[in-house]
């Protein structure tokens, strides 16, 4: 008898186990494996940083309130195969700084907006070039920079490649340098991501020469990126996204990276 129910419990909390690890769900967050501070990168141990890694962690600590079961992972993806890693479900959300576009929404579908920032073209203070995006001849016999993939290629080649070099680079890092190096003349990228070279050393002969106005090509705002069958995990993460702002760790996270410069958050 005191076998049998030893039994009986011993297989109800086998089936429990089985339940709950049935409901568990991994949720793989690609992040791009190029370094792009102060939004992600690795530090000196190899761990990864920055403030689009601390608000991923924050959505998750909303999304395991919702479900304990949830895990969440981080995989370094390729920055210029990352829509393909999605597709073919090696991700479940791309999060790395990617803009809501018409463009992109054609393939993938995006939550929520979780930050903006301002986009800029830097260049040398001794420039006296007055550039003007809406006369693509006054920057004629220029080149210009920006990562490849990125709304900024596509800005800058639209606005300027018809009488300006336009090269495009696998890392911010590596376009910078150029910059740096006067390979380049001007550099089009988030404010936010050339805040840590301008108030660098190697950043004081350079500075930021235009504001880069309102445009579609410029999207909507950064969100994640998931495929569009993934509606449900879409809305859970922009619920997720709307708790961290709401709770004030959006403003806590913005705080603990000042590099970041001026982030549009949510609902502002």
């Amino acid at each position: 008898m005191k076998k049998t129910i030893l039994g009986s419990i011993l297989a109800g909390a086998f089936v429990t186990a089985m339940a709950v690890g049935a409901q568990a769900e991994e949720i793989k967050f690609g992040v791009a494996a190029e370094p792009y501070p102060p939004m992600s990168s690795k530090d000196a141990s190899g761990t990864w940083v920055g403030w689009e890694i601390d608000m991923m962690n924050a959505v998750c600590d909303e999304l395991k309130k919702a479900d304990a079961a949830t895990t969440c992972t981080l995989v370094e993806t390729a920055w210029d195969g990352i829509i393909p890693s999605l597709q073919e479900k090696k991700i479940d959300v791309i999060w790395s700084s990617m803009t809501i576009t018409d463009k992109r929404k054609l393939e993938i579908d995006f939550t929520t907006f979780y930050y903006d920032s301002p986009s800029v073209i830097i260049g040398a203070k001794s420039d006296t070039t007055q550039l003007d995006v809406n006369n693509p001849a006054s920057a004629e016999g220029k080149v210009f920079g920006a990562q490849t993939s990125t709304i900024h290629a596509d800005f800058v080649t639209a606005k300027f490649g018809s009488v300006a070099e336009v090269k495009v680079y696998d890392t911010l890092d590596n376009a910078i340098a150029d910059l740096a190096a006067g390979a380049v003349d001007y550099l089009q990228e988030g404010k936010s991501s050339f805040q840590q070279f301008l108030n660098s050393d190697r950043g004081k002969d350079f500075e930021i020469k235009i504001p880069v106005p309102q445009d579609s090509i410029m999207g909507y705002g950064v969100g994640g990126g998931v495929r569009k069958e993934d509606t449900a995990l879409r809305d859970r993460l922009s619920a997720a996204i709307g708790a961290v702002v709401a709770s004030g760790k959006w403003d806590e996270i913005t705080a603990k990276w000042p590099d970041v410069g001026e982030l549009v958050k949510p609902g502002a």
